[in-house]
């Protein structure tokens, strides 16, 4: 069953807020690959990927973040950033980085959702939280 009840102004501020945090930094990174900046060529390197798909990758993650941001299609783009990001923690595991640079795809992850969820009542009625 649906859930009516509104969504906070608290809940909603606070996922606004985190969601344009996260959308900045997946800005940035997405624009950091599509002009190969130079810290972006040597990651691609060290992990093995080529230089070449740096503007590819960065695109499809463009376009996950512009389906983010639309409110009718938010949640498919929660679901596209997911997989993105799982391929994210995905090469990072292959290519031996520390625990953090391994999880920290995983976070922004749950952090993707997280922003969703207090913003979204359609969010909230598929995945309630007892209280």
């Amino acid at each position: 069953m649906p859930s009516t009840e509104p969504v906070s102004k608290t809940s909603l501020f606070a996922g606004h807020i985190l969601g344009a945090l996260l959308v900045l930094f997946l800005l940035f990174d997405s624009i950091t690959k599509i002009i190969r900046e130079r810290h972006v060529i040597e990651a691609f390197i060290k992990t093995g990927y080529p230089v070449a798909l740096a503007p590819v990758i960065g695109e499809i993650l463009l376009v996950c973040i512009i389906v983010y941001i639309i409110p009718r299609t938010s949640i498919l783009g929660a679901i596209l950033l997911t997989g993105y990001l799982g391929g994210a923690t995905e090469t990072n595991l292959r290519a031996g980085r520390s625990t953090f640079e391994v999880l920290l795809p995983v976070i922004f992850g749950v952090l993707v959702w997280a922003a969703l969820y207090l913003r979204d009542r359609r969010l909230r009625s598929i995945i309630p939280v007892q209280r």
